[in-house]
C-alpha cells in the first residue's frame, strides 16, 4: 500500500507524510518465506551469557531459577531464559525478519527514486524497542532496561545534506515530533515534550544532558508481587534505574562497563553520583505535566 500511495504523489504538489509501520522483528519469530532459513543459527554468537554479569539483580535470578526447574513461561509475551542453541535460532531468525525489512525499505527507496521524490523527501528509520535476543541469557523485552531494550536504531536521510554523520547525542522517541514540525517548518504545539535534534544532524553532540525512560507492566511478572513501574535516567556515562516498592535498583558505569555487566548500586564509592541522579530523576518526573491544551484567556 506504501508503493501504491507514493506513485500516486508523484503528480500532486502538496507536501505529505506517510508512517510505515511494521510489525517485525518481533516474536515469534517467523519471517516469511525465503527469509525463514536465510541464516544459519551456528553463525551466531552468544556474546553475553547470564553469567557474564557479576551481581544479577532480583528479577535476572528469577528468570535464571524458572529457567533451571523448567518453569513455564507466564505469557507469550512475558521474558524467559533460554539455552544457546535456541538462542542462536532465534538469532537466525530475528536477522531473517531484518533482512526482510530492509528489502522493503529499499523498495521504498527505489520507488521515492522512481517518482522523482527522493531529492524533495525526508526518511527517518527508527525502532520503538529491542529484545534482549540473548544478552544474560534473556528473551523478549521486559522491566530490565538494558541497552538491547532501550537502545534502537535510528536513521534519518535529508535531501538537503546526505552526508553520513554519527552523533553522541542523547535523544528519545518523543523528540522525533519535534524535529519533524522543525523540518517542516512548523510551529510546534502546546505541550510538546520533545526537542528537536536537527543541530545533532549538523554535527552537534548537545541536545540533553539526560533522559528518561519508562516502563510500566501490565501485569506481575519476572517475580514483582505488583505490576513493575520502572523509571531510568542515562547520561552520558551512567543509567540509573529505580523499581517502585523496591529497596534495590541499578547503577551502571557506561563507560567503563558499556555492557551494563556490573551492578553499582549498593557501592560506597558511587553513592554521590547516586544520588545526584536520583535528584536529576526526581526533577525529570516532576516536569513531566500535560500542558496542553493551553488556555487562551484568563477566565
Amino acid at each position: 500500500m506504501t508503493l501504491v500511495y507514493l506513485a500516486a504523489r508523484s503528480e500532486q504538489d502538496q507536501p505529505f507524510f506517510a508512517f510505515v509501520s511494521f510489525p517485525d522483528p518481533h516474536h515469534p519469530f517467523n519471517p516469511p518465506g525465503r527469509y525463514w532459513d536465510m541464516y544459519r543459527p551456528e553463525d551466531f554468537e552468544i556474546r553475553l551469557p547470564y553469567g557474564a554479569h557479576r551481581n544479577p539483580t532480583p528479577p535476572m535470578r528469577w528468570l535464571h531459577e524458572q529457567w533451571q526447574a523448567n518453569g513455564a513461561q507466564m505469557t507469550p509475551e512475558t521474558a524467559i531464559m533460554a539455552n544457546d542453541e535456541e538462542l542462536r535460532q532465534v538469532m537466525a531468525l530475528t536477522a531473517g525478519m531484518m533482512t526482510c525489512v530492509d528489502d522493503a525499505v529499499g523498495a521504498i527507496m527505489n520507488c521515492l527514486r522512481q517518482q522523482g521524490l527522493d531529492d524533495n523527501t525526508v526518511v527517518c528509520f527508527n525502532a520503538d524497542h529491542g529484545d534482549y535476543l540473548g544478552d544474560f541469557n534473556m528473551l523478549l523485552k521486559g522491566a530490565l532496561p538494558f541497552n538491547s531494550i532501550t537502545r534502537v536504531p535510528f536513521i534519518w536521510s535529508d535531501p538537503d545534506d546526505r552526508n553520513a554523520r554519527r552523533t553522541e547525542a542523547l535523544a528519545s522517541t518523543i523528540d522525533l515530533s519535534a524535529s519533524i514540525l522543525e523540518r517542516a517548518g512548523l510551529e510546534p504545539y502546546a505541550g510538546l515534550q520533545g526537542k528537536s535534534f536537527l543541530a545533532n544532524l549538523n554535527g552537534s553532540n548537545e541536545l540533553r544532558d539526560d533522559l528518561l525512560i519508562e516502563y510500566n507492566d501490565s501485569g506481575p511478572r519476572l517475580g514483582f508481587e505488583t505490576p513493575a513501574r520502572v523509571r531510568s535516567l542515562v547520561d552520558q556515562r551512567y543509567r540509573m534505574t529505580i523499581y517502585q516498592g523496591q529497596d534495590w535498583g541499578e547503577l551502571y558505569d557506561r563507560e567503563t562497563d558499556p555492557d551494563e555487566t556490573l551492578n553499582l548500586w549498593d557501592s560506597a564509592e558511587h553513592g554521590e553520583v547516586k544520588a545526584r541522579m536520583s535528584l536529576r530523576l526526581a526533577h525529570q518526573l516532576a516536569d513531566l505535566m500535560d500542558e496542553s491544551p493551553r488556555a487562551r484567556w484568563l477566565a
